[in-house]
């Protein structure tokens, strides 16, 4: 528990600022549950109220019903990825964890390092459980070959269109841009000002979001941190100052000053209003936003592969979401195990496509691709095809497998400033880049320092 405290003041003082270790495997002893006993399995997930959250209250529904007198899970809304995190340091220190709790990708390194997890992995060997997880998802998720994590939402960036826009411009809205160079030459087209000069569609529009800065360094084929981006051994810097996003941020920079991209700041419902709305024809965002915007435009929306800075057919964009993690001190092996096949059940092909269906989360695995409601669904919707098609055209390799990082929260916000200085404040890309590695490396030093990293 020592440990512990060091790691959780090493990560409290990285917020003020601004490999893989084994997981323990939980204990061997209480491995059935008390006779008559109905086990009872906390589930803290990040769903506000809505679709998602909608969608999570069916499956622990159906799971308990199917499960009466022997299992019962119960869910609770911990707050967005941020807060969830935060809560769970917390619960870690306090030793008051739920049974599961769904925790975003930036955070595997943490919770791997917390010692406080049963890795799937053991779960999965025990019961010669095959996974049937899409191959991209599973190797962005494992640590040395093995899950200590089970995938649940997951996404994958996408270029998003507004195809009336296009048409209108003369451009072919079965084509989107596949380059920023050709992003640039068709906003250039799509931009429209009024009678008083005034801008009333842009080309093009994104929110300053680190997670598109990591998706463009997967799209070129390099790194985002050192160390094989902490899959060879733990990283110990950020990249993020490359001559390849230098050059992507040169881009975009120069996109706002020739007035054919909207800058909305750093929030996405911002941007993602602002496409809804019109006022960008272009945009980048997740699978995960596709329902909303299909039925909040008032316009056809259409969706191409996320772009490449240039045209090589290397690398590939990372998966991104949340995946479940099964917390051990403090939970008997009886009640991990019952929060195994809480998992287990998500996992199964029509948990999966109704999943899917419900909230555009990718259906993780190759078997809920094939369910006919999900069949069915995708051909009322090509556009989640293009999303399956980016996943399975992806390349597998240590720059789309994404940086683990313990203070990888905190190396985004670094980034996030960094942007934010290049696209407002007219900075350098170069120089604002090269501050956020060097503003982070001593967070970096003492994480590393307090988890006994080599």
């Amino acid at each position: 528990m020592k440990r512990i405290a060091v790691l959780i003041a090493s990560l409290v003082m990285v917020s003020a600022c601004g490999g893989g270790s084994p997981s323990s495997s939980g204990p061997a002893a209480d491995e059935t549950a008390p006779a008559g006993k109905v086990v009872e399995v906390s589930f803290w997930h990040s769903f506000a109220a809505g679709a998602n959250q909608d969608a999570t209250n069916v499956l622990v529904q159906r799971f308990n019903d199917a499960h009466t007198g022997k299992i019962h899970v119960t869910p609770a809304f911990a707050g967005d990825y941020d807060t969830t995190f935060s809560k769970i340091k917390a619960a870690v220190q306090a030793n008051q964890t739920p049974s599961i709790v769904q925790i975003y990708d930036v955070g595997t390194r943490f919770m791997i390092d917390s010692k406080q997890i049963t890795p799937m992995q053991k779960f999965i060997d025990e019961d010669k459980y095959t996974t049937d997880l899409e191959p991209v998802i599973a190797n962005y998720f494992s640590i040395n070959g093995k899950l200590d994590s089970m995938p649940w939402n997951n996404s994958l960036p996408l270029l998003y269109i507004n195809r009336d826009a296009f048409t209108a411009a003369g451009l072919d809205p079965n084509k989107p841009p596949a380059t920023l160079d050709e992003i640039r030459a068709d906003a250039q087209k799509l931009t429209k000002k009024d009678a008083s000069g005034q801008t009333v569609q842009y080309g093009f529009g994104a929110a300053i979001y680190g997670w598109f800065l990591e998706q463009f360094a997967a799209r070129a084929d390099v790194l985002m941190c050192n160390n094989g981006n902490g899959r060879d051994k733990d990283a110990t810097k950020i990249l993020s100052d490359s001559p390849q996003l230098v050059k992507v941020m040169d881009w975009w920079k120069q996109m706002l000053a020739d007035g054919l991209a909207l800058n909305t700041g750093r929030p996405t419902g911002n941007m993602q209003t602002a496409f809804k709305a019109g006022r960008v024809a272009m945009t980048l965002e997740s699978t995960g936003v596709l329902g909303g915007f299909i039925s909040g435009s008032k316009f056809q929306v259409g969706a191409g592969p996320y772009p490449r800075s240039e045209a090589s057919t290397a690398g590939g964009p990372i998966v991104g979401g949340a995946a479940l993690w099964i917390m051990n001190n403090g939970h008997p092996a009886y009640e991990q195990r019952a929060a195994w096949e809480f998992v287990k059940f998500l996992e199964q092909p029509d948990s999966m496509a109704y999943w899917h269906i419900k909230t555009g989360y990718f259906p993780d695995t190759k078997k809920s691709q094939e369910d006919p409601t999900d069949v069915a669904f995708r051909q009322t919707r090509p556009q989640f095809d293009v999303a399956l098609q980016q996943l399975h055209a992806e390349t597998t390799d240590k720059a789309t497998q994404g940086c683990v990082l313990g203070v990888m929260p905190q190396a985004r916000q670094a980034n996030e400033v960094a942007m934010e200085q290049i696209l407002a404040s007219g900075a350098s890309s170069k120089t604002a880049l090269s501050g956020a590695v060097t503003s982070i490396q001593p967070a970096i030093d003492q994480y590393n320092q307090a988890v006994g990293a080599t």
